[in-house]
């Protein structure tokens, strides 16, 4: 089977940069992503940090399937708890009216943030698993003009009134939302760059419980990772020790620290603080090419998906940028 590539672009913002270049290099990055062929192009939503760019994905996604021709663009995700299921539907009915059959919409419960700021993002959240099984019942409710109770049976339309829908994903780290992907008929993204414990057993049970819907008819799974992927060797050292030293700050709550080589080269880990790294490292692949065509093809057998989402940090826009480049190249080798 062929393994298709996508990426989940988290907009980050480096070190003596801003936002508005951040969102530049999205958009082209999604140029070349359209020319080199991924999948799919995903966007996260985060809140509260200054290291981030992409609080809105549905915004971004208009601007960024305006910039390209072929590639799907979609969220990955929008956290449901802070919005309303009828804004989210009529936001994404939109995008699917300007871009037909080339919109995803990945759902998530996380905050993308401190529960503070998703508080007052929606002050009716109470974070409560049920709100959530219903929000999402409603949403496809409202994006398939299902009559349903809570839309007053039809009265309460989302509009646009368009003929096809946007693929609907539900995204997990723990597993628990493979349950309801699976009752749902929805598709399913394991986070494994979140969780890289469990993602075998979550895409099993999600495909052993699979009821169809009317929107997929069989169970389509992928998983996320962070990669990447250079011919130097040094390079991809050196961005090994920057995630390293990332991936333990944010377990800390420093979502503000952008750190440098220097920084996370100097930086002292305690034994326990090692034994995280060295756990953390199972969310990344960097390496050569390679060695990240064959980890890359390891992780979709393991977890038998045909696709793989990545998220790739770098220092500059160009090693970033190679690093897509270089991966995009395995789609003509890579099959397990």
């Amino acid at each position: 089977m062929s393994l298709q590539l996508s990426i989940l672009d988290q907009t980050p913002i480096r070190r003596g940069s801003n936002a508005s270049a951040a969102l530049q290099e999205s958009i082209e990055l999604v140029r070349l992503a359209d020319q080199w062929g991924f999948t799919r192009y995903w966007l996260s939503e985060h809140h509260n940090t200054i290291t981030l760019a992409g609080a809105a994905p549905e915004v971004l996604i208009a601007r960024l399937a305006a910039e390209s021709k072929r590639i799907r663009l979609g969220s990955g995700g929008i956290m449901l708890p802070n919005h309303s299921a009828l804004k989210v539907a009529e936001n994404f009915k939109l995008l699917e009216a300007l871009y037909p059959q080339r919109i995803d919409l990945g759902l998530g419960r996380a905050p993308g943030g401190d529960r503070l700021t998703a508080q007052l993002l929606n002050p009716s959240n109470t974070f409560d698993p049920q709100e959530y099984i219903q929000q999402i019942s409603d949403l496809q409710d409202f994006l398939t003009d299902n009559p349903n109770y809570n839309n007053i049976q039809g009265k309460v339309r989302a509009i646009p009134q368009i003929d096809t829908v946007p693929e609907l994903w539900m995204l997990t780290s723990s597993g628990e939302s493979a349950y309801l992907a699976a009752h749902s008929g929805m598709a399913l993204s394991y986070a494994q760059f979140i969780n890289p414990v469990g993602g075998k057993e979550a895409v099993a049970i999600y495909k052993q419980r699979f009821k169809p819907s009317a929107q997929l008819k069989t169970p389509k799974a992928s998983v996320g990772i962070f990669a990447f992927c250079s011919e130097d060797e040094q390079k991809a050292e050196q961005v090994q020790a920057v995630m390293d030293y990332r991936l333990l700050s944010f377990e800390k709550g420093r979502f503000d620290e952008i750190p440098t080589y220097e920084v996370a080269k100097k930086y002292n880990y305690t034994d326990n603080e090692w034994q995280r790294v060295l756990f953390n490292r199972q969310r990344t692949i960097i390496g050569s090419f390679d060695v990240v065509n064959e980890k890359l093809i390891a992780l979709a057998a393991e977890l038998d998906v045909p696709e793989i989402i990545i998220s790739t940090f770098a220092e500059s826009k160009e090693d970033r940028f190679h690093s897509y480049e270089l991966l995009s190249k395995m789609f003509a080798l890579s099959s397990y």
